[in-house]
């Protein structure tokens, strides 16, 4: 499996109380009067909300939905509806909440971040930037989303342009250890490996607990051949921040690559203890699962099958799933006619520059090869 290594999951807090309802908007406009908000839909987003932190994550997608139908300009509640679909594992039903909420709310920070957040884990690296850059060219202090723009402009090639949109963040807040972290991990995408761990460690000096810092130094040593310390790395950075499951996925990889499955599986298994709908969690433990089958075990690819059929249940668009499903059943269960669908969905889903859509098209034309279906010309998004 090739995972991606550095997915940041969404960590927008719900949005109750963060605001009157009324889209933000600049001085020129703030003689214009906002309809208030219609008070049932606002009940029923509180207890939406509600529900969301008492676990009933159902219940509160209910709710939510019933608040925006009431009132579909509140766009407290399509942000707080995205965040619980990412927890769901719905992450393009997230997207389409928070690009609403965008919209109607082209002020807030909070949804700009979170709708770049998702459409990175996407892989819609490219048009998380678009965004992002609408967004910080309107609101230039806006360090937190100018960083998470760098990071999209990086995981969508634009490196040059990643380096001087760091190097403004850095300007705006001097040795801020996630901007020299990004920044870090630009000029390692350039193959500058000499001035990306000068500024790795930069990046620890400047908080030696910042898990960004040690993820960035984890990913240096990956790309240096050293996995044994890139794992020492992402542990210190899963030590660093608990809530962040970016780095657990990253220890994952490295135990994927070393062929450590069981291993592998148990880091998987530690997120979804606490998460049991994480997407990537779920497509890592798959992989590992994948990789311990053999004639001994053979539950061991029905159960990773199981898993990547739930994630695309909950989200059919979801590229990571529809890769690796499509691999299960062309390597493991030699199963072409079942494997081609799954890889021209992918085709159709994925953008231009994703990692993997030249494998995928390899895995067609060979599924096509086997009888399992006409390979298309398929162009990406």
């Amino acid at each position: 499996m090739r995972a991606e290594l550095v997915p940041l999951a969404v960590t927008a807090a719900l949005c109750v109380g963060c605001g009157s309802h009324k889209s933000a908007r600049p001085e020129s406009a703030a003689n214009v009067k906002v309809a208030p908000a219609n008070p049932v839909a606002v009940s029923k987003m509180v207890q939406g909300v509600q529900a969301a932190k008492d676990g009933q994550r159902d219940r509160a997608v209910a709710l939510l939905r019933e608040a925006i139908q009431v009132d579909s300009a509140l766009w407290e509640a399509r942000f707080d509806l995205g965040v619980v679909l990412v927890g769901t594992g719905d992450l393009a039903g997230a997207e389409e909440q928070l690009a609403s909420s965008a919209k109607l709310s082209p002020e807030s920070q909070d949804v700009a971040v979170a709708l770049g957040e998702v459409r990175r884990r996407r892989g819609e690296s490219k048009l998380a930037a678009q965004g992002l850059a609408d967004y910080v060219r309107d609101h230039p202090a806006a360090v937190e989303a100018r960083t998470l723009y760098v990071a999209a402009l990086r995981e969508s090639g634009q490196i040059d342009k990643a380096i001087a949109e760091a190097r403004e963040v850095l300007v705006r807040k001097p040795a801020d250890a996630t901007a020299l972290a990004e920044l870090a991990l630009s000029h390692l995408a350039k193959g500058e490996k000499d001035a990306a761990a000068l500024l790795a460690k930069q990046a620890v000096d400047a908080n030696p607990n910042s898990a960004a810092a040690h993820r960035a130094t984890g990913l240096l040593d990956l790309a240096n051949g050293d996995d044994a310390e890139a794992f020492s790395e992402f542990r210190k950075a899963a030590q660093a921040d608990p809530r962040d499951t970016t780095s657990r996925l990253n220890m994952g990889v490295v135990l994927l690559r070393a062929g450590a499955y069981a291993k592998a599986a148990q880091q998987y298994r530690e997120i979804l203890r606490v998460s049991a709908d994480d997407v990537e969690a779920q497509v890592g433990l798959a992989a590992a699962l994948r990789g311990e089958s053999d004639a001994q075990h053979p539950q061991k690819i029905d159960e990773a099958r199981g898993l990547l059929e739930k994630v695309l249940a909950a989200d059919p668009h979801n590229t990571s799933a529809l890769f690796n499903l499509g691999v299960l059943y062309q390597d493991f269960l030699k199963k072409s006619a079942d494997a081609a669908p799954l890889f021209k969905r992918f085709l159709a889903e994925a953008p231009s520059d994703h990692p993997l859509r030249a494998d995928a098209e390899r895995y067609l034309s060979a599924a096509s090869a086997a009888g399992g279906a006409t390979a298309p010309g398929t162009k990406g998004k």
